[in-house]
């Protein structure tokens, strides 16, 4: 499955999935507060080239406890959004919420980067909890809520089947959203859905074919778990989804350091996603053999 960097670029084109609500806040579309402004990642991704990325890092000390000593919720400020927005390394921000969803995040983000004066600032994607776990209704409001705040895109992680994925690509379709995908490359909002069990990951070719989302991607810590550890054997399914979303026209995000970014690139991923305090000087190194210095 491994290619060159030059037919890996050439070869990739993307895309996303249409979702939305029936009852709660108004249709995108309708809001005048929301910007209308199409991502820059997504010239990218079209254009077959890789986007880089990071986690958004907690403000809070990594080694403050609680009274109990537990772990104390993250901390995002607009603050530190508006520094990220200013970093010209960095094509998105992925803000993690999965394992506690916060609105005051989302909203801390979004008006971080929208007050840093960048004029192509990097997009915000907000992963939330799995579906399976908060169920449909829940989901759905998170969606719509993320939406009207101005974020340009969720990541839904865990999906199981791919009518699993229908219903979420259809919250954005009832939010009104304008989702890039392989059937609408005029779009601006990103939607991006994690396959993280084996039977999932064997069924990827059907997951690729549903329509209305923009990034198909393994997520393959929490697959390697669910294999008993077996790394060796969630990488092997971790490409064959690149290779069945790759060939339906999406992008595939992967995480990736300075062991690996050489390589994850010439497998073609074209999302990449950094953390820890070493993420600009590999992302300096991602963009150098991407072409992109």
């Amino acid at each position: 499955m491994t290619r060159s960097l030059s037919a890996a670029f050439a070869l990739m084109t993307l895309s996303l999935v249409a979702c939305g609500e029936a009852d709660g806040p108004p249709p995108v579309s309708e809001r005048g507060d929301i910007s209308s402004e199409r991502p820059a990642v997504l010239d990218l991704w079209e254009a077959g080239i890789p986007a880089f990325g990071v986690f958004v890092p907690d403000e809070r000390p990594a080694d403050e406890r609680g009274p109990d000593g537990e772990r104390l919720p993250a901390i995002y400020t607009a603050e530190g959004g508006e520094a990220l927005a200013r970093n010209p390394l960095y094509d998105y921000l992925f803000l993690n919420l999965e394992g506690r969803y916060e609105v005051s995040a989302v909203e801390a983000m979004v008006m971080g980067v929208r007050r840093s004066g960048v004029s192509s600032p990097p997009a915000v994607l907000v992963r939330i909890p799995p579906m399976s776990e908060d169920g449909e209704d829940v989901t759905r409001e998170r969606v719509h809520e993320i939406l009207a705040l101005g974020a340009d895109g969720v990541v839904l992680p865990h999906i199981r089947t791919p009518e699993e994925a229908e219903t979420a690509a259809g919250f954005f379709q009832e939010a009104g959203a304008d989702v890039w995908s392989p059937g609408n490359r005029g779009g601006r909002t990103i939607v991006m859905l994690m396959l993280e069990d084996p039977e999932s990951v064997a069924r990827a070719a059907e997951f690729a074919q549903v329509p209305g989302y923009s990034l198909l991607a393994c997520g393959i810590g929490s697959l390697t778990s669910a294999m008993g550890g077996d790394r060796e054997g969630a990488e092997a399914w971790n490409l064959h989804v690149l290779e069945e979303a790759t060939a339906a026209g999406l992008p595939d995000m992967i995480t990736a350091n300075a062991n690996n970014v050489e390589e994850r690139l010439e497998q073609g991923f074209l999302a990449l996603l950094m953390a820890g305090p070493n993420a600009d000087d590999v992302i300096r190194t991602g963009r150098a053999l991407a072409g992109r210095e």
